[in-house]
């Protein structure tokens, strides 16, 4: 067992309280430590579990009653909570409908460039706020910028994480701008993946 443990009993508690509470309690550990975060419905484990994996922890999870489940989020180091991002935490549900965002540019439309980067800011924050969210968000070429160190939709696209959306990035294109080391959100990626993905949506949608 850690040394640097927290507890926490959100039994009762609705949708995001749980994810909020836990957030709360990494960025409290101010470094390696655990979160156990005790709850009573399956959708408080799914969604805990993928804010530990947007955060960059392991998580374990243990049934100890019919309607009990004890979450357990490990950091290996001090995991950074923005300002405003728990109560921010969502638990909108991606998707049903197979809807993919397919991002290929740190920059939306075309004219001017400033410009662009404050629209596809913006558009990234509204995808945060609608009440069912896309599928998939695929980055590639310029677009591979936004989920690195450095990008301004960083918090943004880890609150989408958070919720349940997949956010892949193109691994030839971090090696091409070299952000191998940077990506900070989601997974990288491949051209046949990305293909895939593309091929099976309902919907693409492309900013």
């Amino acid at each position: 067992m850690s040394e640097n443990k927290l507890v926490i009993d959100a039994r009762g508690d609705a949708c995001p309280i749980p994810v909020v509470k836990t957030l709360k309690a990494l960025g409290a550990l101010g470094g390696p430590g655990e979160v156990e975060t005790i709850v009573d419905n399956k959708v408080a484990v799914e969604n805990l579990g993928r804010m530990a994996t947007s955060k960059g922890c392991a998580s374990a999870v243990e049934q100890v009653a019919e309607k009990e489940w004890h979450v357990t989020t490990t950091a290996t180091e001090a995991v950074e909570v923005a300002a405003g991002e728990p109560e921010a935490a969502t638990c909108a549900a991606p998707a049903g409908n197979g809807v993919v965002i397919q991002v290929a540019s740190d920059a939306m439309g075309i004219g001017d460039d400033e410009l662009g980067h404050k629209l596809i800011k913006g558009f990234i924050f509204s995808l945060t706020q609608l009440p069912e969210l896309p599928r998939t968000m695929l980055f590639y070429n310029g677009g591979a910028r936004l989920t690195c160190e450095g990008s301004a939709s960083l918090e943004d696209l880890k609150n989408l994480a958070a919720a349940g959306v997949e956010i892949l990035t193109c691994g030839t294109c971090l090696d091409h701008y070299g952000l191998t080391d940077k990506l900070a959100v989601g997974e990288v990626t491949n051209m046949y993946v990305i293909t895939e993905k593309l091929t099976g949506a309902t919907v693409v949608v492309r900013p």
